[in-house]
């Protein structure tokens, strides 16, 4: 029997990636926010892999208390991630996907556009999500990952937030309300590139953006975390000395 797989936060999108493993025979061992990884560690010493499926918020308390036996085999797919998120606790380069499908509950997975991964065992996840007809693209690169990491945020934040707004969905976001969805994106690159230390590629994100609105123009803009993005982003441009005027606008608004 192969080895098992570890997934820690057995919600939605942790359920389609327990249901991708389980269909290439992984057993799986889930871990909910109740359990001690610690306890399970002692069981569990040698997963084939440990899949963090908690939330963006959880997500550091979760790094701290990992055990150390697992911390070579760690698979991330938080939004709102960037390599500063996990440098700090793995000394591994983790497998790392930008997740672009969405799963919601009474629903099945529905695909925005071709979910980018990075890391050791980036075909093995292109295998278990693909056995869901979930398509995953395998990247060169920690330089590529960056990329697609940055351009998710860009994604996420810029809807989220210029939904607080004028709510709708993406296309109507790009065609009606160009301008504001520029000046929110302006804002989060300035966010984007402090957090990194250095500039991005301005010009092929937005293509990146776009193609992403293409791939679900009617994607609903303003998610039930929309509010607590714009604070985070707001605490970074503090932080930071950023002006970002349009983000602050809109939080004056709210």
């Amino acid at each position: 029997m192969d080895k098992p797989v570890v997934v820690i936060g057995i919600g939605e999108i942790g359920s389609v990636f327990a249901r991708g493993f389980m269909r290439l025979g992984y057993p799986i061992v889930p871990v909910t926010r109740e359990m001690d990884p610690s306890i399970v560690a002692k069981e569990v010493s040698e997963p084939e892999l440990v899949v963090l499926a908690v939330a963006e918020k959880e997500l550091q308390a979760t790094l701290v208390s990992l055990p150390e036996c697992w911390r070579d085999r760690v698979v991330l797919l938080q939004n709102e991630l960037l390599p500063r998120d996990w440098s700090a606790h793995l000394s591994a380069q983790p497998t790392v996907i930008s997740v672009w499908f969405e799963k919601k509950r009474g629903m099945d997975s529905k695909v925005v556009i071709d979910s980018p991964v990075y890391g050791p065992f980036s075909k093995l996840l292109k295998e278990a999500l693909g056995s869901l007809a979930i398509p995953v693209t395998e990247l060169p690169s920690e330089e590529a990952l960056q990329f697609e990491l940055v351009l998710k945020n860009l994604y996420i934040l810029t809807t989220n937030i210029a939904g607080l707004e004028v709510g709708g969905d993406v296309r109507t976001l790009w065609l009606e309300h160009h301008e504001l969805a520029c000046e929110v994106a302006g804002d989060i690159f300035d966010i984007q590139e402090y957090l990194l230390g250095q500039t991005v590629d301005r010009m092929a994100l937005i293509e990146g953006l776009l193609h992403a609105f293409d791939g679900d123009p009617e994607h609903t803009c303003m998610g039930r975390s929309a509010p607590a993005r714009l604070k985070r982003a707001l605490l970074i441009a503090d932080e930071a000395q950023l002006d970002v005027a349009t983000l602050r606008r809109i939080a004056a608004a709210g």
